[in-house]
């Protein structure tokens, strides 16, 4: 399905640091739900590497943690 054929409805995204980057500098990001979960696998990629401002509009308005993981809810400022 591509946002198009979405007519307006949510679309949830799955994915890594580079799809999650690829939609944010395309700006088609309203809301971000980030779940961190205390295990290393590898080396870890950064999630808001060279973003060169595209997070300027966006705040963390919720975040709920415990010693399984760590969920952040991130969204837009309206335009």
């Amino acid at each position: 399905m591509t946002f198009n054929e979405a007519n307006g409805q949510d679309v949830l995204l799955g994915g890594g640091a580079a799809t999650i980057q690829q939609f944010l500098r395309a700006d088609l990001m309203d809301e971000m739900h980030i779940v961190v979960v205390p295990i290393m696998l590898g080396d870890g990629e950064p999630l808001f590497d060279n973003l060169a401002g595209r997070l300027d509009h966006y705040e963390c308005v919720e975040l709920v943690g415990s010693n399984a993981a760590t969920h952040a809810r991130i969204t837009r400022s309206p335009r």
